[in-house]
């Protein structure tokens, strides 16, 4: 079985992104992909530079095909588990009992987000059930938006929407808890209230018109929700890597893998995280951005590891020194007498 350079779970921005990193580095990587994009159920991909407005989709497939032109590979599939087999060697074991080895691996299978268990909102969701501001509000602007609250960090996306639409309205749902501050706070900037439990949703024509409390509906273009977004990492459990629990005051927003720095090392020698399974807000672009920064740093690893075992396998001598110059510079050249 040969064993690759880097084998990289997940095919989205940021695995793509430290894919054509690495290959254009030399490296022999292979990206394992279940072709479930968080995003799957968005028309467009936003605030992307030179990419304004594509469909998720067509970015991955010019995402692949960049990889593919620097010698990347691709393989379908789902991983099940990841094991250590050598101080080296990392063994992926796939859901169809096929085994890879690597010796480095990038984990950048983001989060799946977890919405409220209100009937009809996973049907819209991606349309006009909402969560992130900046990658649709400008689409819906100037229109009806309900935002259903789970805790109190809804209270900050409430505001946030706000710069799009003044026609906010905030369901508690039983989960907001409006202190005084707090009302003054909506109330200057012309967020209704509406309280009680939401029950459902409405939609009439293939389109969301209202939001149901109790009995009432309320009249409502867009729902807006804040799922709580939990990165897929069951497949670490072995090597002692775990989401952990996100919060924002007071309130769980999502489970994420600690890195532990910037460039997305974990404390397990080898494994690595990019994207959303370390930081679920990052928009697509900073997935991107985040997968390429953290392809350099893997490939900086692998190159002190190729020097660490080169120095083993052939101990200084100055014969070898001579030969190294030799073969790179030629005799006497540059002054230098062999």
């Amino acid at each position: 079985m040969s064993t690759y350079d880097v084998v990289i779970i997940g095919g989205g921005p940021a695995g793509l992104g430290a894919a054509v990193t690495l290959c254009r580095a030399r490296r022999d990587v292979l990206v394992i992909d279940a072709g479930t994009p968080r995003n799957a159920r968005a028309g467009q991909v936003h605030s992307y530079l030179g990419r304004e407005g594509i469909g998720p989709r067509e970015l991955l497939t010019i995402g692949r095909a960049e990889v593919e032109q620097y010698g990347g590979a691709f393989r379908s599939g789902t991983v099940a588990d990841v094991e250590r087999i050598s101080a080296s060697t990392l063994r992926l074991a796939l859901a169809d009992g096929s085994t890879v080895d690597a010796r480095r691996v990038l984990v950048a299978t983001g989060v799946v987000d977890k919405l409220p268990a209100i009937p009809g909102l996973a049907d819209r969701w991606g349309r006009d059930v909402l969560h992130c501001a900046y990658c649709h509000a400008y689409e819906v602007r100037d229109k009806a938006v309900g935002l259903i609250g789970s805790g109190a960090a809804s209270l900050h996306q409430a505001q946030l929407w706000r710069q799009w639409t003044d026609r906010v309205a905030l369901f508690t749902n039983d989960s907001v808890e409006l202190r005084a501050t707090s009302r003054a706070e909506l109330a200057a900037r012309g967020i209704a209230v509406v309280s009680g439990p939401v029950t459902g949703i409405e939609v009439s024509g293939d389109e969301l018109s209202g939001i149901r409390v109790g009995d009432t509906v309320v009249s409502a273009q867009v729902a807006v929700v804040f799922p709580v977004s939990v990165a897929q990492v069951g497949l670490l459990a072995k090597l002692g890597l775990r989401a952990e629990e996100q919060l924002m005051d007071d309130q769980i927003i999502g489970a994420t893998v600690a890195a532990e720095n910037e460039m997305g090392m974990t404390t397990v020698p080898g494994v690595w995280v990019a994207g959303n399974v370390r930081g679920h807000r990052a928009q697509v672009i900073d997935a991107a951005a985040q997968g390429g920064r953290t392809g350099a740093m893997i490939n900086i690893d692998l190159v002190n590891e190729d020097v660490r075992h080169a120095v083993a396998v052939h101990p200084f001598t100055p014969e070898l020194e001579a030969k190294a110059t030799e073969r790179v510079l030629g005799v006497r050249r540059h002054g230098l007498t062999l």
